[in-house]
């Protein structure tokens, strides 16, 4: 009697299963590194020198005003053309090359536009804007080299206007539509964040007529969450930007 034998043959349709795939490794976040704050001698400046530091990071303040917290520091008045080179300048001096930039230096003059002194006006715009593009100018050689990143401060009145406000909106649309371009020009080799805060809880209001300060009811977000937010931003994995974010108190009505 002859035995049946058993086939070894593989069924067309009882293939094995695949081999699982390795899970990915989660990408790792950039370092911090060595960073230079414009305006980091108060308000979210100050907050994000410390937010930076915390990171295990190195601040660098170019101010007017000499910072409290012990970190190195260069004098700047930014509506002087030349002074942000000769401060990141005397800065890589003390520091070495900067791998990030966060330009919050900023101020203001309140007011409708014929009443307010055309110096004061102009002068917004020179230290908020072209203070911001002339230190992004004299960081960028260092920033390209070592793949860093620029975090550009514009407002919630980068988006929408408000009255008495014009040199203040002109200034931050303007940093907005800087940091689009710029972001475009340096693609794959400087990443660009422009942070749009809302009003915070800093000296920023101080020295105004009480028509122009926030109410006692007024919902302001704490600088270091704001810092926290820019920190985000600057710690990114490699091929990974943030190119715009809005970070503001809950409850506060400057947007939408």
């Amino acid at each position: 009697m002859t035995v049946p034998t058993t086939s070894t043959t593989t069924s067309p349709t009882a293939r094995s299963a695949p081999a699982p795939t390795p899970a990915t490794a989660p990408l790792a976040p950039r370092s911090v590194g060595t960073v230079l704050v414009t305006g980091g001698s108060s308000g979210l400046g100050a907050a994000l020198v410390d937010a930076v530091a915390a990171a295990g990071g190195t601040p660098a303040v170019l101010d007017v005003a000499e910072p409290r917290a012990d970190v190195p520091y260069a004098a700047a008045d930014l509506a002087d053309p030349g002074a942000a080179q000769r401060a990141v300048d005397a800065l890589v001096d003390q520091v070495g090359p900067p791998d990030a930039v966060v330009t919050a230096a900023g101020i203001d003059a309140c007011g409708p536009l014929l009443e307010i002194d055309p110096g004061d006006w102009e002068r917004v715009i020179r230290v908020n804007l072209l203070g911001t593009v002339a230190v992004v100018r004299a960081t960028l050689p260092y920033l390209e080299e070592r793949h860093g990143t620029v975090v550009t401060v514009a407002s919630t009145l980068a988006l929408r206007g408000a009255g008495d406000a014009t040199a203040y909106c002109a200034s931050k649309w303007g940093i907005r539509g800087f940091s689009q371009a710029l972001a475009a020009e340096y693609a794959g080799r400087v990443g660009v964040t422009c942070l749009i805060p809302g009003g915070m809880r800093t000296p920023f209001f101080d020295g105004r007529t009480e028509q122009y300060k926030p109410g006692p009811d007024a919902d302001l977000n704490d600088p270091a969450a704001t810092a926290g937010a820019a920190l985000t931003a600057l710690t990114q994995p490699p091929g990974s930007e943030i190119r715009e974010m809005l970070v503001m108190a809950s409850g506060e009505a400057s947007w939408p």
